[in-house]
């Protein structure tokens, strides 16, 4: 394939050349079809030779018979061909969809709201190209080579008439491709550009509307819009003025040659009279066809071609993880040993040098100011994120590099920013697995969502919409707390989980909170808020990114109000001093 040059041992590469055979059989029809398409020619040369100066109707008939025959024959070539391409580009996209879901997530889990949304629009753009004509001129190409032979053959003359044809048709398909190239790439990246840009403004549409900010956010996105156009337009026009000039000079070679040969003939140069003529003349036309096709289609082989890059370059970014053998169950034993990290692709560390561990049935209250780190170290402990240095291990393994397909079920994880999915209240509680419906129950009924959901028309069945747009913030927050402990896990971390709710939802959470202890549940709460220490063992204070405290509840909070005494009592001293002055 054109498209796999830049690297033979890439990924995707590696994928189309899985197809080389498959491709080799379309060429081989092609050259067929190639070759079946002089029987015009050879009916036309048959007619004037034999019919019309036999003036026999049976070899007529005969003849008409046959040339319909091979045009049958092409038909059914030509449509198999169409059929095996479009396999090959369906193959192609469902070898490629799983990995690049899992790409496009392990991406996203890097760097959210990255635009990996493009490679599922280059996927499609790859697949279509293989499917397309523009394939059809390439494996059509061998033959025109044997068209311009058998030019040569009839009249040297003639064939250097048409081999200069196709010399300039491949000059125009280069400046075709130093002219289009640019333009259309930079069309893409704008297009691209917008599309996300939209996509952002779409997820925040309430905020935008709420506050008035539509004019100047359209203004934004006509701006990419109108550069995406712009250069749109420009490789439009230069590939349609030459897409045209290729046609053009396609149509007057063969009226050059026709012309060329009519005057040999006349020279008593070139044997065969009339007939010789037409042959020459609707040859020469073949020699340049496919290259006509190609240049007429180069928009979709440049685009093709730079989505092709882009998925090249994409998965080289993201290689396919590869997760050593299956691993019993865990127990819940956390252990963090001496890390330091970041957001990913970031040198720069948001934590640093943190080291504790936590027994199994452990529940422990990650507490400190805003922009301490807490979240960051939320995503490294549930192995959302790697470190830069040291490991986050859960009963002994790296839970960044266990795999989260044969993890995930004993895990329970409530992010600060709760999402849920469109689908039915149960579905997201089952994770979107097979749904347990007793355990559904159970889950919802331990963080007082029961009779939430029973007060809906469908129940459990009652669909959130996307991102459950259906639901008030606190019920999102509760379907999510019970998606977590769906199926009672051994470790569950949650990152504010009483951020959207009320008292009584502040009590439910306590109450699950002492429910998953006496499961011997191993529980981290990232929180603000008190109600939830009584259900605590230990808890552990991060300022600055870095652990500032660590041990039992009583005694750190113990420690932490003995230090708030002592500041108080040394902001007074001033204050007083200064009062006696006075």
């Amino acid at each position: 394939m054109m498209f796999a040059a830049n690297s033979n041992n890439s990924e995707l590469s590696q994928l189309i050349w899985r197809y080389l055979p498959l491709f080799k059989r379309v060429a081989l029809f092609s050259f067929i079809i190639s070759i079946l398409a002089l029987a015009p020619t050879i009916f036309m040369l048959e007619v004037y030779d034999r019919v019309i100066n036999s003036r026999n109707g049976t070899t007529l008939l005969m003849l008409l018979l046959w040339v319909l025959g091979t045009y049958l024959i092409m038909e059914w070539l030509d449509v198999v061909r169409s059929k095996l391409m479009y396999q090959a580009s369906e193959q192609f996209d469902v070898s490629l969809r799983k990995r690049l879901f899992n790409a496009s997530f392990e991406a996203n889990l890097k760097s959210p709201n990255s635009g990996t949304l493009q490679v599922f629009n280059d996927l499609r753009a790859v697949r279509d190209f293989i499917a397309s004509p523009a394939i059809n001129a390439i494996m059509d190409a061998p033959a025109s080579i044997l068209y311009l032979l058998i030019v040569f053959l009839i009249s040297p003359w003639l064939g250097l008439v048409a081999m200069l044809g196709a010399v300039v048709q491949v000059i125009i398909g280069i400046q075709t491709e130093r002219k289009t190239m640019p333009a259309l790439s930079e069309a893409n990246k704008a297009a691209i550009s917008a599309q996300n840009y939209a996509n952002g403004v779409l997820r925040n549409a309430q905020v935008v509307s709420a506050m008035g900010m539509s004019a100047p956010i359209h203004d934004r996105w006509m701006k990419r819009q109108r550069l995406f156009l712009a250069k749109q337009a420009e490789a439009s026009d230069t590939a349609g003025f030459n897409s045209a000039t290729a046609k053009s000079i396609q149509l007057l070679q063969s009226s050059l040659i026709l012309g060329l040969s009519c005057w040999l003939t006349v020279k008593g140069m070139l044997l065969g009279g009339g007939a010789m003529m037409i042959v020459a003349s609707t040859l020469g036309g073949r020699v340049l066809a496919p290259v006509a096709q190609l240049i007429m289609q180069w928009r979709l082989v440049v685009n093709a071609r730079d989505a092709y890059q882009r998925l090249d370059r994409f998965l080289d970014a993201v290689p396919e993880r590869q997760f050593g053998m299956a691993l019993p169950p865990p127990q819940g034993y956390l252990q963090v040993e001496n890390i330091t990290a970041g957001a990913p692709g970031s040198p720069y560390p948001i934590v640093r040098g943190i080291d504790f561990s936590i027994t199994a049935g452990e529940t422990v209250a990650i507490i400190g100011p805003s922009a301490a780190g807490k979240t960051t170290l939320a995503r490294l402990l549930i192995g959302l994120w790697p470190t830069l240095s040291g490991k986050v291990r859960l009963d002994g393994n790296d839970i960044h590099a266990w795999s989260k397909a044969e993890v995930g079920p004993f895990l329970g994880y409530l992010p600060q920013d709760v999402e849920l999915f469109d689908g039915t209240i149960a579905e997201n509680i089952a994770r979107f697995g097979d749904v347990d419906m007793e355990q559904v129950r159970e889950a919802a009924a331990q963080v007082g969502l029961d009779g939430i959901i029973e007060a809906q028309p469908q129940g459990y069945d009652t669909r959130v919409g996307e991102n459950g747009i259906k639901l008030s913030g606190g019920q999102r927050q509760r379907v999510a707390l019970a998606r977590a402990i769906y199926g009672w896990p051994k470790f569950i971390l949650l990152d504010e989980p009483n951020s959207s709710l009320d008292q009584a939802g502040e009590k439910s959470l306590l109450d699950t909170l002492l429910a998953l202890k006496r499961r011997r549940s191993t529980v981290i709460v990232i929180t603000h808020r008190s109600s939830v220490f009584p259900a605590v063992d230990k808890i552990l204070i991060l300022r600055d990114g870095q652990v500032s405290g660590f041990g039992p509840r009583d005694e750190v909070l113990a420690a932490l109000n003995k230090a708030r005494q002592a500041q108080a009592g040394a902001n007074s001293v001033p204050i007083q001093a200064s009062r006696g002055g006075v």
